[in-house]
């Protein structure tokens, strides 16, 4: 109890702030437009009125928690899957991509973890273009990937899934080189004792000795990915996915739309990285490991 306790009160107090610090950014953000309209129309309302006034406006500069929350209800629970208005419905358009790219970003960084970890002139040559690759912004990647495959005639999904892919890689094979690296010296000299093949090794020590750094590297990842997925929608003119509900609710100004598909991201984002959470104590517990 006294763990639950150390848990949710610091938790639940951090977000407390926050929604208070969102309210009072809030005022002071759509105060200006507020007044405006005020003296338009020669009224003179009080404090109490004018900050409900500045919490009210149907396009605000900066929505209220209350308004994005009763737009996320709506568009969540309110509208069928199959709406092009519905979250779910573009949430999912997003995470189809998302999760393509990642499947890719993991099989791609754990191959090149492999290759480093066991060719050095690899571990010399290609690792410092790994980490150059990633000082590229992805906002001028996105447009030079739809392009070139758009011209090969590849549209749709893949090009999305490898910006993705582009984003999700990188952790992945990090985090492989280290874990596959972790086993101490005198592990390794056990298995030249027992005469063990560099196969051997390999799936019995460096494998195993990995699979935590994996995991980890993977949380990163799969909301990177999801992050690359969104941005690569941005460039294609996308009619559906959290990047159009972006691009809508910003050709609109649909301010609260666009917090709305934001915290929609957040959301799909939480549950993937616990999916893989979850997954990690799973394989760790089939491996023989003490639960936590």
């Amino acid at each position: 109890m006294d763990s639950f306790r150390s848990k949710i009160i610091p938790v639940t107090s951090i977000l407390a702030g926050v929604v208070v610090l969102w309210y009072v950014f809030a005022v002071i953000l759509n105060a200006p437009f507020q007044r405006d309209l005020d003296k338009r129309a020669n009224e003179t309302p009080g404090a109490v009125e004018f900050i409900g006034k500045t919490l009210a406006q149907p396009k605000p500069t900066l929505p209220a928690p209350h308004q994005v929350a009763a737009n996320f209800f709506e568009n969540t629970f309110l509208r069928s899957v199959t709406s092009n208005r519905s979250l779910v419905y573009n949430a999912w358009v997003t995470l189809s991509s998302t999760l393509l790219g990642f499947a890719f970003g993991t099989a791609l960084g754990i191959v090149i973890a492999v290759g480093i970890v066991h060719v050095a002139t690899l571990d010399r040559s290609l690792m410092p273009w790994i980490i150059a690759s990633q000082t590229i912004p992805i906002l001028a990647v996105a447009p030079m990937i739809i392009v070139v495959l758009a011209a090969i005639g590849i549209t749709g999904l893949i090009p999305k899934a490898l910006i993705s892919t582009y984003l999700s890689f990188f952790p992945v094979a990090v985090g492989m080189v280290k874990g596959l690296r972790s086993p101490e010296l005198m592990h390794l000299d056990l298995m030249h004792t027992y005469n063990a093949s560099a196969s051997q090794t390999f799936w019995k020590l460096r494998v195993p000795a990995s699979v935590p750094f994996l995991f980890t590297s993977m949380k990163v990842a799969v909301a990177a990915s999801l992050v690359g997925a969104i941005v690569g929608e941005l460039p294609t003119g996308a009619v559906a996915g959290i990047g159009a509900k972006l691009l809508a609710g910003a050709y609109y100004s649909q301010t609260i739309d666009i917090w709305s598909a934001l915290v929609a991201g957040s959301v799909v984002a939480a549950l993937l990285v616990m999916l893989v959470g979850i997954a990690g104590r799973l394989v760790d517990r089939a491996m023989g490991g003490r639960p936590a």
